[in-house]
């Protein structure tokens, strides 16, 4: 098992997709901490969520996991990929948990460098800072979600082959349907994976900030679950498949 997810982690670094989406995202988050830092003037008790929720990691990784699972049957990679380790449970398994700790490791480098901008910008401008365990918690959140979010990423692709249409679906759940409820079925909409759960581990305002989320410990739990079907039902999938047969 050690040896397959090296091989899948040595894999994910050295594609040019993952390296050009990770430095996006960085630079994404960074220039929207700094532009909030800069132009506006938040409060003591909004200035956590108004600057230091800059972290674009769920989205990227989401995609990220996506294209590499996906991909592997649209760059034909499948079989060879299957052929060096043809237990396919534990290909799965091993796909599952690069992403995982590459989500990680993208949250870390996001939030030193939100961190730091944030910091730096607001103690020049006179403008109050949250407390540094105020920082450490909302690290913690996001690491977390970083992680599961890249593993539901690998369900998903492991679901839908289709690249293209995988990452659409996606993103018209994270950004148009799942919205649309909370702000319509609210009770509904706190079950979703991409908005609803995820808020409710980090504790955000969302919509109008009168969403009923669940608490941080029960949402976390939902997302796993989100997490372990999705999985389960990709591995599934692959372990029916005929991969020679597309």
């Amino acid at each position: 098992m050690g040896a397959l997810l090296t091989a899948e982690l040595i894999k994910l670094r050295t594609t040019r997709t993952f390296v050009a989406l990770a430095a996006t995202a960085v630079v994404l988050s960074l220039l929207l901490t700094i532009l909030t830092a800069a132009l506006t003037e938040p409060t003591a008790s909004s200035v956590r969520s108004d600057v230091f929720e800059s972290d674009l990691t769920t989205l990227f990784i989401l995609v990220l996991a996506v294209v590499g699972i996906s991909g592997e049957w649209r760059h034909r990679t499948i079989t060879s990929s299957l052929l060096a380790a043809p237990d396919r449970v534990r290909f799965m398994l091993a796909k599952t948990l690069a992403y995982a700790a590459a989500g990680v490791a993208l949250s870390v480098l996001i939030t030193v460098a939100v961190d730091v901008a944030g910091m730096v910008i607001l103690s020049a401008r006179d403008q109050p800072t949250p407390p540094a365990g105020d920082l450490v918690d909302l690290a913690w959140r996001n690491f977390v979600l970083a992680a599961l979010l890249g593993c539901l990423g690998v369900g998903v692709g492991a679901l839908v082959r289709n690249q293209p249409v995988a990452i659409v679906g996606l993103l018209a759940l994270g950004f148009i349907v799942e919205p649309v409820l909370l702000g319509l079925a609210p009770s509904v909409g706190r079950f979703g994976p991409l908005v609803g759960l995820p808020s409710g581990v980090t504790e955000s305002d969302i919509g109008d900030g009168t969403a009923d989320l669940f608490a941080p410990g029960l949402a976390l739990a939902l997302l796993v679950a989100w997490v372990v079907l999705l999985v389960g039902l990709g591995t599934l999938l692959l372990r029916r498949r005929d991969v020679d047969g597309g």
